[in-house]
């Protein structure tokens, strides 16, 4: 990979034709818009390619993400802040912070400092409001000492200039500041800048907004012209701009604004809780900035890599731009608009008769397989970033649409086709009194929220079990396979008629769309997440959505001392390296003790042959001298596991019970007994009984 000026690689980019015909199962040609140019393969929405000539920025900070909601500092958030500046220091950018929070953290210091002042008859009488320009001196030493504390620890350099409303109109002092900003950039020093609020000449320094600039925020769109920044980086306490408070859940998050369309449909919330501006001190000092030719973005400042994706040309935020009116394809389907359509085709799909929905599977595999060269076109793209990128080959396999996959593919929609009907099967009839009987029903769920891995074929499967089932679908892949899903989703909804509408099925092609949906308790009735516990965890904190999913992912294998060790090999080889990203992949082995004399060291050695990084347990890692794992309960997802010694299969069961969920036990009882008449180890294994209720292999 070619590596940019500014630290970032560049991925391979490929030239593709204006258009490829795509052929629908019914023989309806239609065609599929492709880029028509040289196209950059990583991860940038089109909406931000402005980025990549980015050399100078100004990042403002907010009060609300500088402090917490008691008023005292948000030492993560900063500490976070102070290491993206400091990547971006050391890529080659040239880096300006325009910081609040110093009256909010000299208030907390006054209030603390006339408490401990106070006598006890002092605190029983009224107490009055600190004076905001002695908070905002004594907040102003507190906060740089505090930056240049962060930065010395990342060994860099920082310096604080405070300025004033009427410096400004001195065309000499805004000469000499561009000249001492140059001198200080050339040294890779970071500038801070802040508002002199302790001498301010402000009638009322929290309301009165006359003049060159009335807060942080207008400063910092001010410096952007002043110091010609490329790009200006305003940080919030919300992911952007929304359409309304963004506590309401009918507001939609506005990622590119446009003043013609945007000024009369934007409704502001309140004030920030802590500064003086607010989100609509932020829209009007952006706005200012990108008419003037200074793009910027608004994005939150609660996360701790924003600043990096903003300038990767990630999708976050909302972003400001002169030429935006002019964009192609500016207008953008909401989340809530999507998730209503799919809702709306999955009623009309579910009023079919089962046959026609199964005609619909049937003109779904025609489609996969006339169309199979330019889905091959388009996965090759995917898999030639994947490679660039340097990902592990498990994931580049599963990437991988081969022919035969796609054949098989369609294969498979096929025999789903041909399968029984499964919405208005009688599963349960109970007769309550006489002639009152009481029966379960299958029918379907309705709007399915799926976010699944970078396996694109996973996006067929699902969808054709959604049009059988009549349901509608989100769905939202890896970014990793965004062609090869793209692509397939145009292919899939091109065979769905019009009666029900393509848009049965919705394609969500950014993560940032995923907390919109979350929201929509109201249309989406389960959400689905396939992936890491970390992942699944947190959906389940963000939505009221029910979610099907597991809370954790630590597969383990056992392998007993009666064991075919060649078979076992084979297995233990499968479960790590198919596919270790995956949350049914092994995470630990336990192995029962009388192996150690040879059986053991065969497991080892064919799991090292594939790349696999060993840890031990307790007894493992002394027994084998290798390092010694972190936590029994960890999740690689990632070509390593955890091996420990068990003294049998009681102490197997133990340990899987306290550390894990799923679980797979070999040994040449054990198979043929679980596989077979796995309810007679049950029987016999009462502690394995409880492994099984939560997930039988």
């Amino acid at each position: 990979m070619e590596v940019l000026q500014n630290g970032f690689a560049k991925f391979a980019t490929i030239t593709k034709p204006i258009e490829v015909p795509l052929t629908n199962g019914n023989g309806t040609i239609n065609h599929l818009n492709l880029i028509t140019e040289t196209e950059d393969l990583s991860n940038m929405d089109p909406s931000r390619a402005f980025v990549n000539k980015v050399k100078r920025l100004i990042v403002k900070v907010g009060t609300a993400v500088v402090t917490r909601s008691d008023g005292r500092l948000a030492l993560g958030r900063l500490g976070a802040l102070c290491e993206q500046l400091k990547d971006l220091n050391l890529q080659g950018y040239e880096v300006i912070l325009v910081t609040s929070g110093a009256v909010g953290l000299g208030r907390q210091r006054l209030r603390y400092r006339k408490l401990a002042n106070s006598s006890f008859s002092d605190l029983q009488k009224p107490q009055g409001d600190l004076d905001g320009k002695a908070c905002a001196a004594v907040g102003q030493s507190s906060l740089m000492a505090l930056y240049d504390t962060m930065f010395s620890q990342l060994d860099v350099t920082s310096s604080q200039l405070l300025v004033n409303d009427g410096f400004f109109r001195d065309s000499g002092f805004r000469k000499q500041l561009s000249d001492t900003i140059t001198s200080l950039l050339e040294s890779k020093v970071i500038p801070i800048f802040n508002e002199n609020d302790a001498v301010s000449t402000r009638k009322a320094p929290y309301e009165d907004s006359s003049g060159i600039f009335w807060d942080n925020d207008s400063l910092a769109g001010l410096l952007a012209l002043e110091l010609k920044a490329d790009l200006l980086v305003l940080l919030s306490d919300v992911e952007g701009l929304y359409s309304g408070p963004p506590s309401d859940p009918n507001s939609k998050l506005i990622h590119t604004y446009i003043k013609e369309k945007h000024q009369r449909e934007v409704t502001f919330g309140d004030k920030s809780r802590l500064g003086r501006g607010g989100m609509t001190a932020k829209v009007n000092a952006a706005v200012c900035a990108a008419h003037a030719g200074i793009p910027v973005i608004i994005t939150s400042g609660y996360a701790t890599d924003n600043i990096i994706r903003v300038l990767q040309g990630e999708k976050i935020g909302t972003v400001f731009h002169r030429d935006a009116h002019l964009w192609k394809n500016i207008k953008e389907e909401s989340a809530h608009e999507m998730a209503v359509a799919a809702r709306n085709s999955s009623r009309r799909l579910q009023a079919l008769k089962s046959e026609e929905r199964r005609k619909i599977l049937l003109a779904v595999a025609d489609a996969l397989e006339k169309n199979q060269n330019m889905i091959m076109l388009e996965n090759q793209a995917d898999v030639a970033v994947a490679v660039a990128a340097g990902y592990d080959k498990s994931l580049i396999s599963r990437l991988t649409l081969k022919p035969e996959k796609i054949s098989s593919l369609a294969k498979s929609v096929r025999v789903l086709a041909d399968m029984e009907e499964p919405i208005g099967q009688i599963l349960k009839r109970t007769e309550l009194a006489d002639e009152l009987v009481l029966e379960k029903i299958s029918c379907p769920l309705g709007v399915l929220l799926i976010i699944f891995e970078s396996r694109p074929d996973a996006l067929v499967q699902i969808a054709a079990l959604a049009i059988r089932s009549g349901n509608g679908l989100l769905l939202k892949g890896g970014k990793e396979a965004r062609r090869s899903n793209a692509v397939l989703h145009k292919v899939i909804t091109s065979a769905i008629p019009d009666t029900v509408s393509g848009k049965l099925i919705g394609l969500v092609t950014s993560r940032d769309e995923i907390p919109d949906l979350l929201k929509l308790d109201d249309v989406i009735d389960l959400v689905v997440p396939r992936g890491s516990n970390k992942l699944v965890s947190q959906i389940k904190e963000s939505t009221r959505i029910p979610v099907l999913g597991h809370a954790d992912g630590i597969c383990h294998v056992y392998v007993d001392k009666s064991a075919n060790i060649e078979m076992a090999k084979q297995i233990v080889r499968d479960a790590k390296t198919d596919y270790p990203a995956a949350c049914n992949a092994m995470e630990t082995l336990l192995v029962h003790k009388d192996l150690c004399n040879g059986g053991l060291n065969e497991l080892i050695l064919e799991l090292q042959r594939e790349g696999v990084q060993i840890y031990g347990g307790p007894k493992a890692s002394a027994v084998l001298n290798i390092s010694e794992a972190s936590s029994l309960h960890h999740e690689y997802s990632s070509l390593a596991c955890t091996i420990e010694i068990v003294e049998d299969v009681f102490v197997a069961i133990d340990h899987i019970n306290k550390h894990g969920r799923h679980v797979q036990i070999f040994g040449i009882i054990f198979i043929f007994v679980i596989i077979i008449t796995n309810f007679i180890v049950c029987k016999r294994f009462p502690l394995l009984y409880s492994i099984f209720l939560q997930c039988a292999y």
